[in-house]
């Protein structure tokens, strides 16, 4: 047997954390020399201590611990804890670092103010244009909200329409709406594609008319869109100065979309206004 001191080098843990494991009946050693107090662990015992760390490592509490490898969990109950937990702490990751990133667009925008003139608004009328779309639902009209509903919409738009054999004719055009029956924030995203007059709606590809705008506030956004708060507010001030109105949801044509590099992006904005 061994020393806890050696158990604890060999298992990679420390001797404050093989007393408390011991304290709470987590892992006890397999015997206490009753005259010295002296703990001492077998070499099986190691198999339970590995159980241990990685029940704990990942995240849970030690109650939990205890409940698991009493019941004698085994090899493949741990390898499928693994892969949720890993799904988990993937979703937590991609959750905090589209946080940070909308963190960062707000610091450049406070950064930027004043430098953006509402002189880049132009005021004109849209035509209505013909485009193939797909649709999905974001809780919000928030970036970190829209960003991973639209992102997958416009590849799978693209293969969609190659299997229907319907050519892409001009730019792509995302848009927003409330979502039908709810109280909330949730809207209806469209990702869209300009095509020709004469395209026709496809068994899995919707194509509609965008109707014409009379009067639309328009502004060129450069980089990428984590960034376009910049620019809607440049379009906000512009439409207060001028004792306009609008809805604040803005079409967005990507004139120069580029997925591999968002900093490269043109997109103009089209704010639709008016006066009471």
């Amino acid at each position: 047997m061994f020393t806890i001191g050696d158990f604890a080098r060999l298992g990679r843990v420390s001797v404050r954390m093989l007393r408390h494991y011991d304290s709470i009946g987590l892992l006890r050693p397999a015997s206490v020399d009753p005259h010295t107090g002296y703990r001492f662990y077998r070499a099986d015992q190691l198999r339970r201590l590995n159980r241990v760390i990685a029940l704990k490592e990942l995240g849970l509490t030690l109650e939990q611990v205890r409940a698991i490898v009493d019941d004698a969990v085994d090899v493949a109950e741990l390898r499928g804890m693994l892969r949720l937990r890993r799904s988990q702490l993937a979703e937590q990751l991609a959750a905090d670092t589209a946080r940070l990133t909308a963190v960062e667009a707000r610091l450049r925008m406070i950064e930027s103010e004043g430098r953006m003139t509402t002189q880049e608004v132009v005021l004109k009328e849209i035509v209505p244009v013909r485009v193939a779309e797909l649709t999905a639902v974001a809780p919000s009209y928030q970036g970190e909200d829209i960003g991973p509903v639209i992102q997958p919409l416009y590849p799978e738009l693209f293969r969609r329409l190659a299997g229907a054999g319907i050519t892409p004719a001009g730019p792509s055009i995302a848009w927003y709406e409330p979502a039908p029956g709810d109280d909330g924030d949730a809207v209806v995203v469209h990702a869209g594609v300009t095509v020709g007059a004469g395209a026709e709606a496809a068994s899995d590809v919707a194509v509609v008319d965008l109707p014409a705008v009379r009067t639309a506030a328009t502004i060129i956004h450069h980089g990428p869109m984590d960034d376009v708060e910049q620019s809607m507010q440049v379009l906000a001030r512009w439409i207060e100065d001028n004792g306009y109105r609008t809805d604040g949801f803005a079409r967005e044509v990507y004139l120069d979309y580029c997925p591999d590099a968002p900093e490269k992006g043109v997109t103009e904005l089209q704010l639709a206004v008016h006066r009471d």
